[in-house]
């Protein structure tokens, strides 16, 4: 291999976290996110790299794109999807005191903000506001003017401080374990103390799986379910406590197959939302993803 050739390719490899976070922020599936990428090395291998001023440069640009046309393709299919869609999950072992932080742009509830954009909407404010790509070269990726990129950018920005979304910097563990150990024990009223007045829980089971096909509002009726799903499994579940996208969460098995990631977002000392990923096309990669910016 040539000095160029090696050179070219470390550069790829270098940049292949952020690759799939990039992919995976814009897509909101860390299986689609990996196959953007192996594409994007495909074209890299056949690029003439040797005339390449800034490989990293290419290589999000075409990266954007690729995921641009995945998310578009996605988009198309989305009227048929069962009930409501939840990315998925990035799952990894708790630290200490489950207080490991990750990115506020790979939190959960981040990113199904990001899928209410469209597509050249969530680039443009992926690109500009995490990965602090220049307005000109956002341009050029997704075909708009610097101008235009600045206010997609802008609007999207405003849209998520207006969220209030909660920061992904140790939610309170044990507050949730004992969240889930009243639902274990049928406690109503220790789940019940546990949860915001408002707490919203949804569920995403896709096309193979039964979940809610609507989300669930308001505590007491989120607590009869937890509880009535908990009685269902009895005997035949197990829990292991995780980080889901930086929450603090669970990965459930039935029958020793794991059935659902579970992920409870903690606001002002109680849960405020509850998230249930059952898709098993969704739950391949638990705990085998490559790492990820």
């Amino acid at each position: 291999m040539s000095t160029t050739a090696a050179g070219t390719t470390d550069a790829f490899d270098e940049s292949r976290p952020r690759l799939v976070g990039l992919a995976y922020r814009i897509l909101g599936s860390l299986a689609d996110a990996e196959d953007v990428v192996s594409d994007v090395w495909f074209r890299w291998a056949d690029a003439d790299r040797a005339g390449l001023d800034r490989p990293q440069a290419w290589l999000t640009t075409v990266t954007t794109r690729v995921a641009l046309d995945h998310l578009r393709a996605r988009k198309r299919r989305a009227v048929d999807y069962p009930g409501p869609w939840l990315p998925e999950p990035i799952v990894g072992a708790p630290g200490p005191e489950d207080a490991a932080e990750v990115a506020d742009s790979l939190t959960l509830g981040f990113l199904i903000l990001l899928d209410e954009l469209g597509p050249v909407d969530r680039a443009v404010f992926v690109l500009a506001e995490v990965f602090a790509v220049p307005f000109d070269e956002i341009a050029e990726v997704v075909g708009k003017s610097p101008a235009a990129c600045r206010q997609i950018a802008s609007r999207a920005r405003r849209r998520v401080q207006a969220a209030h979304l909660p920061r992904a910097s140790g939610p309170d563990r044990r507050l949730v374990d004992e969240l889930v150990g009243a639902v274990a024990s049928g406690d109503l009223r220790g789940v019940l103390d546990r949860l915001a007045p408002d707490v919203v829980c949804t569920s995403d089971g896709g096309p193979h799986r039964r979940a809610a096909r609507r989300p669930v509002v308001t505590a007491p009726r989120v607590a009869r379910l937890l509880i009535n799903l908990s009685r269902r499994y009895e005997g035949r579940m197990a829990i292991r406590p995780v980080r889901v996208n930086g929450d603090a969460g669970y990965v459930i098995d039935v029958d020793d197959q794991i059935d659902q990631v579970l992920s409870c977002s903690v606001v002002d000392g109680r849960v405020a939302a509850i998230r249930i990923m059952r898709n098993p096309d969704k739950l391949r990669l638990v705990e085998s993803h490559s790492p990820l910016r």
